[in-house]
């Protein structure tokens, strides 16, 4: 730390810095000092257990590691920065490394977030339509409760309500389809006595909004931040065989679930779907550079080479997808979780956070517990037999008691109203027995302390 004082930085904080997603009330939050493993330390020396892995799901393989940095820095000093017009040799062997463990995916564009790598996404749908003599098939499908970014276009996909709230006009061409949690079935049905509607509903839409008019579909193989819903395991086979049906392009945005958060490397291998795009961005690095990546099949791609006229070709640009150093530093990250054989401890000790937070369903505010993986969600309810959600304010005093004993966990923050009832956790994959006991034991007098 420099040499000001503690009170100096405070102080600077509350007068200089715009947080994100707080309401700027005159008083500084955590400031974050040091960090190691799953521990973070706050200016005035606390220490919490990060069950967030840096607060959105990103730092994957802990704090501190000195590889990491220390391929960045050895990359900046050889040569930091080109634009991706051009190659360097990080972003080649990343890409190389990356697509073995993407079979039927052939081709990586580096960009610089997940809004970013989704907006590619996007605009690769409607260029291939242009290129085709179908030049109408733009509409892109989004489902309910999945998040897909932060700018115009990616929350015009988004289906979270509040988060929409007073920017709108939106970007038209995206239609809205129904969400696959069967807690809260759209459509009142109990899985497995069901048809799985939430999936077939798909159908329906393209066929209303006229399959000559959608180009793509895109899903977060696991909703994440609208309220961790993992869809039943026949869920994808179904959405693929209707993306199929009528040449839509399936986009896996695995911007949370990517780079192992579920068990496998990417979510949509849960489900033994082939998916013609995908993206990613947070633990690509776990968050020690920004990177991110829109994945596609040779088919997409050569789709997008068109030279028929002078714009015909994906005509894009990242000027962040030049920086070499994040490549080193997502280069680096697979080999740390492929070396390590932290897919392995993300499914045990997932499943042994699942287990143990389903003991927690005897309270009678706790009305669902789910996930995959290191991706796991507690649904509060205030009373079981209605299902009524309970309100956004105790989800938030259970947070902040689990705070207030170090443990940080997240929830859904202000999506949909009267529905922010979900407490999330996703610590590292380093994460230990003790660190899950730690959680679960935290958790626990929580619920007990607010809810009773």
């Amino acid at each position: 730390m420099s040499s000001k004082k503690l009170k100096d930085y405070v102080e600077s904080d509350i007068a200089n810095v715009w947080h994100h997603l707080t309401l700027h009330q005159g008083k500084a939050p955590m400031i974050v000092v040091e960090a190691q493993g799953l521990r973070i330390k706050d200016i005035y020396g606390k220490e919490y257990l990060d069950a967030t892995s840096g607060g959105v799901w990103c730092v994957n393989v802990g704090y501190g590691r000195d590889r990491i940095a220390e391929a960045v820095c050895a990359q900046m000093k050889k040569m930091p920065y080109y634009a991706a017009s051009c190659g360097n040799l990080p972003s080649i062997d990343f890409s190389e490394k990356l697509l073995t463990y993407m079979p039927g995916l052939s081709r990586v564009y580096i960009s610089n977030s997940g809004s970013e790598a989704n907006e590619k996404a996007y605009k690769m749908v409607r260029l291939r339509a242009y290129n085709s003599d179908r030049k109408n098939k733009k509409k892109i499908l989004y489902r309910y409760r999945d998040y897909h970014g932060t700018t115009i276009a990616a929350l015009s996909s988004t289906g979270q309500p509040e988060r929409k709230e007073c920017f709108d006009p939106f970007v038209p061409g995206f239609v809205e389809m129904p969400h696959a949690c069967c807690y809260r079935c759209a459509f009142g049905q109990q899985y497995p006595n069901c048809n799985l509607e939430c999936a077939r509903a798909i159908e329906d839409i393209i066929r209303k909004e006229d399959p000559d008019s959608v180009g793509g579909a895109i899903f977060e193989p696991i909703t994440a931040g609208g309220g961790v819903i993992p869809p039943v395991r026949e869920y994808y086979g179904i959405v693929g065989d209707i993306c199929k049906k009528y040449e839509i392009l399936l986009i896996m945005d695995e911007v949370v679930c990517g780079m192992g958060r579920t068990g496998t490397m990417f979510g949509y291998q849960n489900y033994g779907v082939e998916p013609d795009i995908v993206t990613m961005a947070k633990g690509v690095a776990s968050a020690y550079m920004p990177i991110s990546c829109t994945v596609t099949t040779e088919n997409v791609f050569a789709s997008l080479q068109d030279m028929r006229d002078k714009l015909s070709y994906f005509r894009d640009i990242s000027t962040f997808g030049g920086c070499a150093a994040s490549a080193a530093a997502a280069l680096e990250n697979l080999n740390i979780i492929e070396e390590e054989k932290l897919l392995d401890n993300v499914v045990n000790m997932g499943n042994y956070l699942l287990d143990g937070l389903k003991e927690n369903l005897s309270h009678p505010n706790v009305g669902d517990v789910r996930g995959k993986g290191l991706l796991v969600g507690i649904e509060f309810v205030s009373d079981k037999k209605t299902k009524t959600p309970m309100p956004e304010e105790k989800v938030i005093a259970v947070c902040g008691a689990m705070a207030e004993k170090g443990v940080l966990a997240g929830r859904t923050n202000r999506s949909f109203a009267g529905q922010n009832n979900i407490l999330n956790l996703a610590p590292a994959y380093v994460a230990t027995k003790k660190d899950i006991d730690i959680i679960l034991k935290t958790l626990r007098e929580a619920i007990s302390t607010v809810l009773g």
